[in-house]
């Protein structure tokens, strides 16, 4: 099985007792304000070495902002308290230039949250790595061609730096065999026009330093991104590349081909009228310390649930606008307009058939 982990899917099927909760609160704010998040994304930088075509999140403008380490520690802290599960650093610039980011990976091993990385690896060594590799559950490499120019080309970056993402994926497999960390290596390219007959390359490099996956996925749009230059790619011409992929598969390697997602980018609208995920089973925290429901809508302040640097993470979560984005979500965003294959859509997909199931579902 390619997809163990259900990266093409969703895993809310694993969490009935939360979703439990929210789907008997209804529309009772009383008992929807205690149900708190899975998943949390955070930026812990603002500031990216990188300046990638497709970059979602260009027009915040990669500030030289990051998060208080000391804050950042007390709100996980409160987190797991409050049942948050699990965070992935990412975000709006690269976590890994964030300097306390091995501090802040024990705390979370410290109180029960798993954690994951999404890096484009460049700033990594073997001492940040070897806690990286310890501490995550999952480190995704962001790495965009299968060859130098490519690379340089679609990062906006230096060609050597192709050199330094293979050498610290091929790092971080040796950390996690030599002390059999339970820390999942995976790699993942954005199939892109300019991209994809580097994608075999790209596949054969990354079984020869026996990584455990890599994800070949779909662009979409994001809402306020400055750049239109991949508005409206489909990938009718690109889908035989699977079985292609597919051949340099191991035991131990697999590729995952987002086929599912990439078809998704064919349908005329979604299956679902409501966003349900928004804003109850997950958040994003930007590097200023504000807290949103939806990380398509980041500096949309109909989204902007508080800080973290004034108020603690309950207050935030229990608070009036939070409140207000619920009613929001429910009576006035429109879905269409939402980022196609949004990272809640599948979750979506799920919670919106148990709150409209068909009439045969007693007939299991």
């Amino acid at each position: 099985m390619s997809d163990k982990y259900n990266i093409d899917s969703h895993k809310m099927i694993f969490h009935p007792t939360r979703v439990s909760h929210w789907y008997e609160a209804c529309d009772d704010w009383e008992k929807l304000k205690k149900v708190y998040p899975i998943y949390v994304e955070i930026t812990p930088i603002g500031s990216c070495n990188h300046r990638c075509t497709f970059c979602s999140v260009d027009y915040i403008g990669y500030k030289s902002i990051k998060q208080d380490e000391e804050v950042l520690s007390d709100r996980i802290r409160e987190m797991a308290k409050l049942g948050v599960k699990s965070i992935m650093f990412a975000g709006e610039g690269e976590p890994t230039l964030y300097k306390p980011l091995p501090n802040i990976l024990d705390v979370c091993s410290e109180v029960g949250i798993d954690t994951s990385l999404t890096t484009n690896a460049v700033a990594m060594n073997e001492k940040t790595t070897t806690n990286y590799v310890k501490n995550c559950k999952w480190i995704k490499v962001s790495i965009n061609a299968g060859t130098r120019d490519v690379y340089a080309d679609v990062h906006q970056t230096k060609a050597e730096d192709f050199d330094k993402v293979i050498d610290n994926l091929a790092l971080a497999s040796k950390i996690k065999k030599e002390n059999n960390y339970d820390c999942t290596i995976g790699a993942q390219m954005l199939l892109l026009p300019e991209n994809k007959d580097t994608a075999v390359s790209l596949a054969k490099k990354m079984a020869e330093i026996e990584i455990d996956y890599l994800v070949i996925k779909p662009y979409t749009q994001s809402l306020y991104g400055e750049s239109r230059k991949y508005e409206g790619l489909t990938y009718n011409n690109m889908m035989k590349l699977e079985e292609e992929l597919k051949k340099y598969e191991t035991d131990s390697f697999k590729v995952i081909f987002r086929a599912n997602t990439m078809k998704k980018l064919e349908e005329d609208k979604q299956p679902y009228e409501k966003c349900y995920s928004t804003p109850n089973f997950w958040a994003y925290l930007m590097a200023d310390g504000s807290l949103y429901s939806c990380s398509a809508f980041l500096q949309n302040e109909k989204f902007n649930l508080g800080n973290i640097n004034e108020q603690t993470f309950q207050e935030i979560w229990e608070g009036d606008k939070r409140k207000e984005n619920i009613v929001y979500v429910k009576d006035s965003l429109d879905i269409s307009m939402c980022r196609k294959n949004c990272r809640m859509d599948e979750i979506n997909r799920y919670l919106w058939n148990l709150k409209n199931p068909n009439s045969h579902v007693n007939f299991i």
